[in-house]
């Protein structure tokens, strides 16, 4: 547990994923492509290209799915009876069997904690731009200096509420860049 003040906050796995360098190296931990493609086959038929589309969509343009990862994955869901698939104007088509509905229902929550996640990483899709790389270590300095100027046993709320406001204001006034040349 880490004291700030009067405040404490319990370490958790998002502290780890600001900035690039501390977030997971792969999108996907093991079986969570299965379920992804299983998931959003469970939205209505798709073809794989389609499937691949939609994994880089929902991820921000962060994660960039390969034929070689979908169309083995697609296969195996097929062997284990959770899709089917069918071919329509020259295109395979993969639609959920009763079997993949109940599969998408076994393992509901890990689904919800794909797309949450999915969610977060699409919001750090600017951060990999090669523009974003020159200011990537002022802002990772910035926030450790944050961090400093509040940590320990003598950091009193007057500190953090300080801290805050100079954190918003840097928020702002990088806020209205936004549409500025």
């Amino acid at each position: 547990m880490m004291v700030c003040g009067t405040r404490r906050f319990q370490r958790r796995g998002h502290w780890a994923e600001f900035g690039m360098m501390g977030m997971r190296a792969r999108f996907f931990g093991p079986g969570e492509v299965r379920l992804a493609l299983l998931s959003l086959i469970a939205d209505g038929p798709k073809h794989g290209y389609e499937l691949m589309r939609q994994l880089e969509e929902r991820s921000g343009g962060i994660y960039s799915a390969s034929a070689g990862t979908v169309y083995p994955t697609l296969q195996q869901l097929e062997d284990e009876g959770l899709i089917s698939s069918d071919s329509k104007e020259g295109k395979r088509v993969y639609a959920i069997t009763a079997a993949g509905t109940e599969e998408i229902k076994r393992e509901d929550e890990t689904v919800r904690r794909i797309w949450w996640r999915a969610r977060r990483w699409a919001g750090w899709r600017h951060a990999i731009d090669p523009d974003a790389a020159e200011i990537r270590g002022p802002a990772e300095r910035l926030v450790k200096a944050a961090f400093r100027a509040v940590a320990g046993e003598t950091a009193s709320q007057e500190r953090i509420d300080r801290v805050r406001e100079i954190l918003d204001r840097a928020l702002r006034d990088l806020d209205g860049m936004r549409d500025k040349p």
